[in-house]
């Protein structure tokens, strides 16, 4: 709302402004230059919705100036908590045009008062309690600058926490703020309607033709007669969006058809296809060349289980995989238990694996848990260094945050992982070890269009050597997504003509897109980061380059060229630009 303000106030002012002889602009029109004289940071803000000319000609412009800008000016700075501020319009000796503002004093909170109507009145402890804590969360204090983007968000934000939890009819009944001006201070009073507590009622399912009902109720965190809550609505809602069986979700609980207090709640849905089989082609900087084959089906066996298989192949990795997804608990943990074979020839390191696991995780609002368990056997082959074959048990702990704007094309936001796994020689491994690996990406917008990331990884596998412990639980670095400019997991230990993974981890990147009109952009960018078997060792590669940038629909393609520091060529990359 205070924009769509601004942008009015900025365009009266065009407008009241925009007086020219003929046709042309003030800008390009001989006349005498205009300068605004204002305090940082109000010159900056009217210099960004005042949109004053650079030069003015002719009487008649400069007399709307003079006329005009006061006012507009004195509006646009009431939004900022000015309500005195004085504005002159002046001649220089050498003819030039001074527009000068004072903003004054700015107008501060005197007082706060909330005041409550409906069930939140009632006089009972809970109620009490909960009115003292909505008054102690309120964000705009006695003291704070008053400004009307503060004052509208805060009452947003008070109605919103009033409404998520037992009042889902809640409503603004009114709001007042008594500014004085020559006190600049500003006393205010918002009055909310809670309405009655409501309790959940029981589920009505629309949609549904091959599963049970029971499917969607058992993903629902809460039961027939629990109190309200919008946020186990969402997290009903987010559960089913993230299940494999429905393409289309809506959950709606509408307070105007509640029943003494019990608010019913509406599920629409939209199967999915039960069976899919897919087929893809590829290629990639860091693995070439790739063609694959899937097959998935939502209803296993009738009882809704979800099988994932697959074969790729790669020209330095070929995969067979297959897991089976269990029904999620009511807390929307899920099982799923799986197998993989993989071979791979990768800087000189040939390997073979077999794997067999079983994983307990959760996506809960922006966080994804896994706990998961793992057999595997490797036999890796480095050329001209020592052949082995390597088994281990491992348990093996995940946590991601994904708070992004934008899951495809982030601009704002983070992506965070913790890892955490190890093996004993107790339980069926080679090699007592402890791994830990983190992972930050970070965006942050530049202007209206273009995006600076930073993105750092670190690990370490803590042992009294690497050998016995697969591949999987070690460090290579190297290629796309992680340092440019070098072969794709060629920067780590060097065992006779290969590389094969380390102990010890730390790359970190540093990139600016800047995006055209349309969906192409372009990007410069620097990368660092070392795999080695020590910390000590640790020697950071660094690649410089520069690339182009596609917004595909399942997220931007990057076309990149880089130079490595070490050799001093150059690497072309090609990969999607996914946050993990």
């Amino acid at each position: 709302m205070r924009e769509r303000q601004l942008r009015f106030i900025a365009s009266c002012c065009i407008v009241l402004l925009g007086v020219t002889a003929g046709a042309e602009t003030l800008a390009d029109a001989p006349g005498v230059a205009v300068t605004l004289v204002a305090p940082e940071p109000v010159r900056a803000f009217l210099v960004q919705h005042l949109d004053l000319p650079a030069r003015l000609a002719g009487d008649d412009a400069q007399a709307v100036l003079t006329r005009r800008t006061g006012r507009v000016a004195a509006d646009l700075l009431a939004t900022e908590g000015y309500f005195t501020p004085q504005v002159e319009v002046r001649r220089t000796a050498d003819a030039g045009l001074i527009v000068e503002v004072d903003p004054g004093k700015r107008t501060r909170v005197d007082s706060v008062t909330l005041e409550f109507l409906g069930n939140l009145a009632d006089e009972d402890t809970g109620q009490v309690g909960r009115r003292e804590r909505l008054r102690a969360n309120w964000p705009l204090k006695v003291g704070a600058v008053f400004r009307s983007e503060d004052w509208e968000a805060a009452k947003s934000a008070l109605l919103a926490e009033v409404a998520a939890t037992d009042h889902a009819a809640a409503r603004l009944a009114g709001s007042r703020a008594e500014v004085d001006p020559l006190r600049t201070t500003a006393r205010l009073n918002v009055v909310i309607d809670s309405g009655p507590a409501y309790r959940f009622g029981t589920l009505t399912i629309d949609g549904l033709k091959r599963y049970d009902a029971a499917l969607v109720q058992g993903l629902a965190p809460f039961a027939a007669g629990d109190a309200y809550r919008r946020d186990a609505l969402l997290t009903l809602q987010s559960r089913l969006q993230n299940a494999p069986w429905f393409h289309a979700v809506s959950v709606e609980a509408d307070p105007s058809a509640a029943s003494d207090g019990i608010v019913p709640v509406h599920v629409t849905l939209a199967e999915t296809q039960t069976q899919r089989v897919g087929f893809g082609l590829g290629y990639g900087s860091n693995s070439g060349a790739r063609g694959e084959i899937n097959y998935r089906n939502h209803d296993f066996f009738d009882r809704a289980w979800e099988l994932n298989s697959g074969l790729r192949i790669e020209e330095k990795r070929q995969s067979l995989f297959a897991d089976l997804g269990l029904l999620p608990d009511a807390r929307g943990y899920r099982l799923a238990f799986g197998g993989r074979l993989e071979a791979s020839d990768i800087a000189g390191l040939a390997s073979a694996r077999q794997v067999l696991g079983a994983t307990r995780s959760r996506v809960e609002d922006r966080v994804e848990t896994k706990l998961g368990i793992d057999w595997q056997r490797e036999e890796r082959r480095p050329t001209g260094g020592i052949v082995e074959t390597d088994d281990a048990l491992t348990l093996d702990w995940r946590w991601i945050r994904r708070a992004a704007d934008d899951a495809l094309n982030p601009r704002r936001g983070n992506v965070i992982e913790f890892r955490l796994g190890g093996a004993s020689t107790q339980l069926l491994s080679d090699r007592d070890f402890v791994r830990t690996q983190l992972r930050v990406q970070q965006w942050w917008p530049i202007g209206e269009r273009d995006t600076l990331t930073l993105r750092g990884e670190a690990g370490l596998t803590a042992a009294t050597s690497r050998f016995g412990i697969p591949q999987d639980y070690l460090f290579r670095t190297g290629g796309g997504q992680t340092v440019r400019g070098y072969a794709y997991q060629s920067l780590g230990v060097r065992e006779g003509n290969a590389v094969v993974g380390g102990r010890a981890l730390l790359v970190g990147s540093l990139e600016y897109t800047h995006w055209l009109d349309g969906p192409w952009g372009a990007a410069v960018f620097v990368d660092s980061g070392d795999a080695a078997d020590r910390w000590r060792d640790l020697k950071p590669a660094t690649g410089i380059g520069a690339g182009a940038r596609w917004q595909s629909p399942v997220g931007p393609l990057a076309f990149d060229l880089a130079r490595g520091s070490r050799n001093g060529r150059w690497h072309p990359h090609f990969a999607l630009m996914v946050a993990f």
